[in-house]
C-alpha cells in the first residue's frame, strides 16, 4: 500500500498544487488524495478545502499532507486547529526549515506560499520534506506530547 499525501488549496495556490499533485503521483510514488479546490475560483476560501485535509489528517496523523495559499500562513492556521496536525510553513529560503519541521517537530502538513516559491523549489522542498523521517529523540517526542495536550 503506498502512503497518502492530501493536497488542498485555494485560488492562490490552484496551479502549484496541480503541479504538485501530479509530481507527487507520478515521480515520487504517492497515493494522492486531492481535498480541493478542484477548479480555479477567485472568489474561493482556502479554509474550506484546508479544513477537508486537516481533517482527514487528523483521523490518519501519520500520513502526510500539502497545504498550499498565497502566503501558507493562513493555511496553517487552520490545519493547526486540528488534533494531530502539525503544519508548517515553507515559502523559500533555507532548506533547512525543512528539515527540522521533520526531525525535530515532526510536521505532518507542509503549508507552502505559493506567490513567494517557484515551481522547482517547491518540488525541492516537498521531495526533501516526504523523504525525512522524525528523529524519535527523547525530546522531541516529549515536546510533541506537551503541543498534543493542548488540542481541542
Amino acid at each position: 500500500m503506498k502512503p497518502v499525501v492530501y493536497f488542498a488549496t485555494d485560488h492562490a495556490g490552484f496551479d502549484l498544487k496541480e503541479v504538485l499533485r501530479t509530481f507527487v503521483q507520478d515521480e515520487l510514488g504517492y497515493e494522492v488524495i486531492d481535498c480541493g479546490a478542484h477548479t480555479y475560483d477567485a472568489a474561493d476560501d482556502y479554509p474550506d478545502f484546508i479544513a477537508k485535509a486537516a481533517q482527514a489528517l487528523s483521523e490518519r496523523p501519520t500520513q502526510r499532507a500539502i497545504i498550499l495559499g498565497g502566503s501558507g500562513q493562513g493555511e496553517a492556521m487552520i490545519a493547526n486547529r486540528f488534533a494531530g496536525v502539525r503544519a508548517t510553513v515553507y515559502y523559500g529560503g533555507a532548506p533547512e526549515i525543512i528539515t527540522l519541521s521533520r526531525e525535530h517537530n515532526d510536521a505532518n502538513a507542509l503549508s507552502l506560499g505559493a506567490r513567494f516559491i517557484s515551481e522547482d523549489e517547491a518540488k525541492q522542498a516537498v521531495r526533501q520534506w516526504l523523504s525525512l523521517p522524525f528523529s524519535n529523540e527523547e525530546r522531541h517526542v516529549r515536546r510533541i506530547k506537551k503541543i498534543e495536550q493542548y488540542s481541542v
